[in-house]
């Protein structure tokens, strides 16, 4: 196994980390259509937003394949954290949590079920951080899943993709917003479980829309 640095100390590549980063060697190619993808989409419930300070609390997922949500594939994991999350309880309602795993497990359990397919999430930008953070004491550097992020995929697909971002208005680009226009009924909200399969179901929204303007590939999605 290889061997990396983490604060000064050289920390060896985890055997599970190992055989992620292999099953991501191979790119998808730009050819292969919508419909012949995987998504893995993702989202996490954490004890604040500050990536440094703060930890993953909940990690809610659901796979997508052939362009329909997998159900039965759903998985909600909630690793263990030296941070109560008190302060954003309020908001995830997540107080006392049962069947938490060491970092260690969801590392391994999470990064198996990322798999090589291509990860989805709402602003994806600070979920993949946060999964970061909990996998690096194992090793991984970063994600090396192609990413797709719903919130910029849909500014992109209604306002074009060279639209000026600063005039966008970030209240119609947030989860709430977007599942009210594309008239999908936003239940079990805030829990990591419930958004990612609100984000699921906004996705495949966006890709026939895509595919409405002329979006067929990987290559033409992932830009």
């Amino acid at each position: 196994m290889s061997w990396r640095t983490i604060f000064g100390k050289n920390v060896k590549k985890a055997d599970f980390v190992e055989a992620f980063l292999l099953k991501n060697e191979k790119q998808i190619p730009a050819i292969r259509s919508l419909d012949q993808l995987e998504f893995t989409v993702f989202d996490t419930e954490t004890t604040g937003l500050s990536i440094k300070d703060d930890y993953i609390l909940s990690f809610g997922a659901v796979k997508i394949r052939n362009q329909a949500i997998q159900i039965e594939t759903a998985l909600e994991l909630y690793p263990n954290s030296p941070n109560s999350g008190e302060k954003t309880a309020p908001i995830h309602g997540l107080i006392q949590r049962e069947n938490q795993l060491s970092i260690r497990q969801f590392a391994e359990q999470s990064l198996a079920y990322f798999g090589s397919s291509i990860l989805v999430a709402h602003h994806i930008g600070f979920d993949a951080e946060m999964m970061q953070k909990a996998c690096k004491p194992f090793g991984l550097e970063r994600l090396t899943n192609p990413m797709l992020d719903t919130m910029n995929l849909a500014i992109r697909l209604e306002l074009g993709p060279h639209t000026d971002r600063s005039q966008v208005h970030p209240e119609d680009y947030g989860l709430d917003a977007l599942c009210k226009r594309y008239q999908i009924l936003a239940e079990d909200r805030h829990t990591a479980s419930g958004d990612a399969f609100l984000t699921a179901q906004l996705l495949l929204k966006l890709l026939k829309l895509a595919a409405a303007k002329g979006i067929r590939n990987f290559g033409q999605l992932i830009r």
